[in-house]
């Protein structure tokens, strides 16, 4: 993956990006991956690592190493030793022959150096691996170590330090990462020297998502819903002190945009699936007018809701028998005339 920076008012914010496909390919990139979240998150990893505690297992862990290192390096010096002890014995025996004895003479010249020739070798191999292995901690080291776990961590949180310093830093101590985006953002660290950590990275929310309405809020506003209106379920969200996702005050706009948004019913919607019905509807069914009607409701024969911020209002059907004794015996003089008329037809 490849790394960008964007120009931002409070400084540059690093995205990563997979380089496999792109501009050249004429495609989008298989992964984008928000570098700030990231870089938090290694800076954390970081700061966990060079905690006192931390280093002084490291620091144990190296007096093992160093132990064991001290007992290749006795072996190691055996074999120099053993080595020299050969070619000191194919000395011995070369001075022993008989001059006049050319061929056996050769023989053991020759025997003589090749073993000085592997005590020469014994001994490079001896002091370059130990040159190698001379790494054990000293009480000097020691000290460095303490104060740079004392010292790291504000160097690194200061917010004088530079980017290109961090990652200067992390350099020195991470081999590699690997950044994998599904419904999380896997990063895999691969210190130098072998070790791995794996982080599980929740993806940050885009900046609409930020501004989305709580899903508890959503789901309350279903609840609230069922018995009142948009401005009435405004009115009770700012009496518990909740907001919206940009954090303002609700008001019924808001309602209104949240049931078109998550696809919730209005209380009109509600009241209507429960039987009720409008004004018009009502004084079609009865044959009335809507002054007929409001002077049924006065009189408590129509119950009824106010269901939005436009004056609507629904209302419960009422059993005929309920009804006015003029409207019945009005409506039963229009149905006998209505049969008259249908059976001279």
């Amino acid at each position: 993956m490849s790394v960008r920076y964007h120009h931002l008012p409070s400084g540059l914010k690093p995205q990563y990006f997979c380089v496999n496909r792109g501009p050249t390919q004429s495609e989008s990139p298989c992964q984008i991956i928000d570098g700030a979240v990231v870089d938090a998150a290694m800076g954390e990893l970081i700061i966990e690592v060079f905690q006192p505690a931390a280093l002084e297992v490291a620091v144990a862990v190296q007096e093992e190493v160093k132990e064991r290192l001290e007992e290749a390096d006795r072996y190691r010096r055996r074999a120099v030793e053993r080595a020299q002890y050969e070619a000191d014995l194919s000395r011995r025996r070369y001075m022993k022959v008989d001059p006049e004895n050319r061929l056996v003479a050769d023989n053991l010249e020759a025997e003589w150096n090749e073993k000085l020739r592997a005590v020469d070798q014994a001994q490079r191999d001896y002091e370059e691996q130990r040159a190698a292995d001379d790494c054990a901690l000293t009480e000097q080291a020691r000290r460095r170590i303490a104060n740079l776990a004392e010292d790291f961590p504000a160097l690194w949180r200061d917010p004088g330090t530079p980017v290109r310093e961090r990652k200067r830093m992390l350099a020195l101590l991470i081999e590699d990462v690997t950044l994998i985006r599904e419904d999380r953002i896997t990063t895999q660290v691969r210190f130098r020297g072998g070790a791995t950590r794996t982080l599980e990275i929740t993806i940050p929310l885009n900046a609409w998502q930020k501004r989305s309405t709580n899903p508890k809020v959503v789901r309350l506003i279903d609840q609230l819903l069922e018995g009142h209106t948009d401005a009435q379920v405004a009115e009770i969200l700012r009496g518990k002190d909740l907001v919206t996702g940009a954090e303002n005050p609700f008001a019924g706009i808001n309602i209104a945009w949240i049931r078109k948004r998550y696809e919730l019913k209005s209380f009109k919607e509600r009241l209507t699936e429960r039987g009720m019905v409008t004004m018009e509807d009502l004084c079609r069914r009865f044959g009335i007018c809507r002054d007929t009607a409001r002077d049924w409701q006065q009189m408590g024969i129509l119950r009824g809701q106010l269901c939005n911020e436009k004056g609507e209002w629904m209302f419960e059907v009422p059993p005929e028998g309920s009804l006015p004794a003029g409207w019945q015996e009005r409506h039963r003089r229009e149905e006998v005339a209505t049969h008259a008329i249908g059976g001279a037809v």
